[in-house]
């Protein structure tokens, strides 16, 4: 159980940053690119670079390269039923990419 609540805490430390869970929100309808991002969050691309960096480090988003053109999407249904529900409390409708 102790190793459960040390990857949980682990977890939630990293969607601990608004730059991060939004990132992590926008994944949820769907892979993006560093530009795709860059221009939803209104942020520069180092920036977005650095938090794509740690989310991957994390565990929390995965990667896939075409061309010169990497595209991120949430890696696994941990992290989409996670962000899923703090989408449905936080943001009062269905989580991106759901219907009720």
């Amino acid at each position: 159980m102790a190793s459960s609540a040390s990857d949980a805490a682990a977890f939630l430390k990293t969607l601990a940053h608004e730059g991060r869970l939004m990132i992590l929100c926008h994944l949820g309808t769907g892979e993006k690119s560093v530009g795709e991002l860059e221009s939803l969050l209104q942020i520069r691309q180092a920036a977005v670079s650095q938090m794509l960096a740690r989310l991957r480090d994390e565990g929390l988003v995965s990667t896939r390269r075409e061309g010169k053109t990497i595209f991120y999407a949430l890696a696994d249904s941990n992290t989409e039923q996670m962000i899923g529900l703090l989408y449905s409390l936080f943001c009062g409708k269905d989580a991106p990419g759901q219907h009720s």
